[in-house]
């Protein structure tokens, strides 16, 4: 396994591994055994940095959210882990109650959520820390000084280290950023956002904005990267949930354009080049990435999580780079 450092502050930044593990779904669709066996391999490989959200898995349980969570903190009490792991939660797109959404019923990141969710994450986690905290989605209901004021609160209590923003727009997060730093406050040093090789049209509403997908890296949020080295990406998504590779998974509208053919045959070539899965060369390219990327992963068996794992050992070349940002 090979790591990376994530935030800048020497109190809080951490050391993780440069594949992240999501646990969307443990607990809920894939059961405890098997949850609990993807766990101990990813740690057994080296895998130090895992991903979780209040709210997971509500769609499929029917309820607010918070298996994931608990899950993952009777799997860290019965393995006796306490500092070998970085996990990373989300909040703020917990529905309000069961059979509701967070498009159209969500928790908010106002200073009362904030302060009460991260207390119930802990609580679920069995920790007294939460590593890295994540904003969810975006509140328009709430100022962003608020939820400013309200993040790095928990980061003097010593509730959280790492703070993180998931699904905003790009012009958010920097005002989010300003506003912390004028203030003299920690602000958002880990971005959260669904990143691939192939890229999406920006022209097709989201889920939750009729502008676009804020959720998804664009132009401008890469260029904004670029400008603040000090800033991590998690690429969550990175598979496009086996769109690569399975027929079952049809690539959505948002691929529909000429420049996705293209890069799906310089991706194929590159993986006949160098013998591994296509998949595999995905998750090179994003960890090579020129900006800091560390793909989120899910798995719902140790053959996914094993084939994920791979990818960190494949070393694309110059050439072998240069063909698939080539492509076009």
């Amino acid at each position: 396994m090979e790591y990376r450092t994530i935030g800048t502050n020497p109190a809080t930044r951490q050391k993780v591994s440069v594949l992240s593990l999501g646990a969307m779904m443990f607990g809920t669709a894939i059961d405890e055994a098997t949850s609990y066996a993807i766990l101990d391999r990813y740690v057994e490989a080296g895998g130090t940095f895992i991903d979780t959200s209040n709210n997971y898995a509500f769609w499929h349980s029917g309820t607010q959210g918070g298996e994931s969570e608990t899950l993952l903190g009777r799997w860290l009490r019965s393995r006796g882990i306490t500092n070998e792991v970085v996990i990373a939660t989300k909040l703020g797109a917990r529905p309000l109650a069961p059979g509701t959404s967070y498009v159209d019923n969500a928790e908010g990141l106002s200073a009362k959520v904030v302060k009460e969710s991260a207390e119930r994450s802990c609580e679920r986690l069995g920790v007294e820390k939460l590593d890295l905290l994540y904003a969810h989605i975006e509140d328009p209901r709430t100022p962003l000084q608020e939820t400013v004021e309200a993040f790095a609160e928990l980061v003097a209590e010593g509730v959280v280290g790492l703070l993180g923003v998931s699904n905003h727009w790009a012009w958010r997060v920097e005002r989010a950023r300003q506003l912390a730093a004028a203030a003299g406050l920690p602000g958002y040093e880990v971005l959260q956002y669904s990143y691939s090789y192939l890229r999406p049209r920006t022209d097709i509403p989201g889920e939750l904005s009729q502008d676009g997908n804020q959720g998804v890296v664009s132009g401008d949020l890469l260029s904004y990267l670029r400008e603040h080295d000090d800033l991590t990406l998690v690429a969550y998504s990175p598979l496009l949930n086996g769109a690569y590779v399975r027929q079952d998974k049809p690539l959505g509208p948002e691929y529909d354009h000429a420049g996705t053919a293209r890069r799906l045959r310089a991706l194929r070539e590159v993986a006949a080049e160098t013998g591994a899965t296509v998949n595999q060369v995905v998750l090179s390219w994003l960890m090579g990435h020129e900006i800091p990327v560390i793909p989120l992963v899910g798995a719902s068996s140790l053959s996914q999580l094993n084939e994920n794992l791979a990818a960190v050992d494949l070393k694309l070349t110059a050439q072998q780079r240069a063909k698939l940002d080539a492509a076009r």
